[in-house]
């Protein structure tokens, strides 16, 4: 396991041909002194790191800009939330090293090197607002933590495997998607890794004090750091890690119910029904506006709707979805049926039945990605179908619970635990089961 404060690479920019940006303060690039905006470019197959007037500051297959003291880069264009509904690019502020890697196809990837702790104080700040309750600053500080310890710690980390695992036999394909694809650094800056959206998410001292008062805390089972994984809402009841991932069950990573009470959760599709369109007392079943401001980043409280939400198609919009998405033509959707769910609701399983083919797929981010342009919220929904008078379907709509796929820790309702009393080690207690807390070493 882990000893020592580790470095770690950020991806924040890659498979670009471009980059732009302002360097704050003093910077060496290469073997020059550099203040002000400037340009990296592919350059007759070398990148070129170009100032504001378009003299050359360094070239080469590899360029690393050490800050100073104090100073700070800006990239502009920053793409987040990639692929999903919340997609945009910004300008992000970095602290730390920055390093811009060719790659043979003429792209680069831009990519900071950061201290892990320092690593987290913006994490917390992107991921969730700095203003959240400081209990839940600690719990999530602790979570992240441990999820990058894992990943580092997974033996074949470094020799670029796909992300993407696929399991198909006659009418069906299971895939699913893992984080670990990262060939020039340890982790995206995006939503496929963990949110790292520079030092301008993190204005206040809330986040940085939860790092520190947290320093190298890991969540540890059986003598290995935890796969810590986290979502946004699990829509009241989380997921099994391995509904969404690998099929083997991981101790740790259980369905527990986001509420200190019982209930009946989805265990059929009769009860999946009833779950669905029901709105459980649980804790990311949030109705407090003032809350969920403390709670989230401006960008994410845009989405209102992620407790329960509907989607409906025409059947023709869902059939151009679906040819778009999967590459398959399914001629006419004749209709969507779960074959396995699990036991917060979501579906792991869906059959697509069409008049040209007929598909089971999965897991759920699989059927999320198809059912949607973006992706839908989660895969935990109930499919509700209008009818002709000859039968045929005319519309689909999709009544959903919960954002992202649930498993570990719930975000929203974790933060509304630690707005309730709850301490950090009682919060992660509840949804890493069996889990113990480390300190694995001491910060600087």
């Amino acid at each position: 396991m882990i000893s020592r404060e580790p470095m770690i690479r950020v991806g924040v920019v890659d498979h670009t041909h471009r980059v732009s940006g302002e360097c704050h303060g003093g910077w060496t690039v290469g073997d020059k002194t550099f203040t002000g905006g400037f340009v990296v470019a592919d350059d007759g197959g070398t990148l070129c790191f170009s100032g504001p007037g378009g003299e050359g500051v360094s070239r080469g297959a590899r360029i690393s800009c050490g800050g100073s003291e104090g100073s700070s880069v800006t990239l502009h264009d920053v793409t987040i939330g990639s692929t999903f509904h919340w997609e945009r690019r910004e300008s992000q502020t970095f602290r730390g090293d920055l390093m811009f890697v060719r790659r043979a196809d003429g792209s680069m990837a831009a990519i900071v090197l950061v201290r892990l702790e320092e690593y987290l104080v913006s994490v917390i700040s992107s991921e969730m607002n700095p203003d959240a309750p400081p209990e839940f600053l600690k719990a999530h500080a602790i979570t992240s933590r441990s999820w990058l310890g894992a990943m580092l710690g997974r033996e074949h980390k470094s020799i670029g495997i796909t992300s993407m695992r696929s399991a198909e036999k006659e009418g069906q394909l299971l895939r699913w998607y893992e984080r670990e694809d990262h060939d020039l650094y340890d982790v995206c800056a995006d939503d496929h890794c963990q949110r790292f959206q520079g030092t301008a998410k993190s204005p206040g001292t809330a986040a940085r004090h939860a790092v520190r008062a947290t320093a190298g805390g890991f969540l540890v089972h059986g003598g290995e750091i935890c796969d810590a994984r986290f979502s946004k809402a699990c829509g009241g009841m989380t997921e099994l890690y391995e509904n969404c991932w690998e099929g083997i069950p991981v101790p740790y990573l259980q369905s527990v119910m986001d509420s200190d009470h019982t209930c009946q959760g989805p265990d059929d599709e009769q009860h999946a029904e009833s779950w669905i369109r029901s709105r459980p007392d649980v804790f990311c079943n949030v109705s407090d506006a003032d809350l969920m401001g403390r709670i989230l980043p401006s960008f994410d409280r845009e989405t209102k709707d992620f407790f329960r939400w509907k989607q409906e198609y025409r059947r023709e919009e869902l059939e151009e979805v679906l040819h778009a998405k999967s590459g398959l033509d399914f001629g006419k959707v004749l209709d969507l049926v779960p074959v396995e769910r699990g036991p917060s609701g979501r579906i792991v399983r869906l059959k697509i039945r069409g008049t040209r083919n007929t598909l089971v797929v999965g897991k759920e981010l699989e059927i999320r990605r198809w059912l949607s342009s973006s992706h839908l919220y989660s895969s935990a929904f109930v499919i509700e179908k209008t009818r002709d008078a000859s039968g045929n379907p005319v519309q689909f709509t999709l009544h959903g619970c919960g954002w992202g796929h649930g498993v570990g820790l719930c975000q929203i309702g974790a933060a509304v635990m630690a707005s309730r009393g709850k301490t950090a080690p009682e919060i992660l207690r509840h949804y890493y089961r069996g889990a113990d807390l480390h300190t694995l070493y001491s910060s600087p």
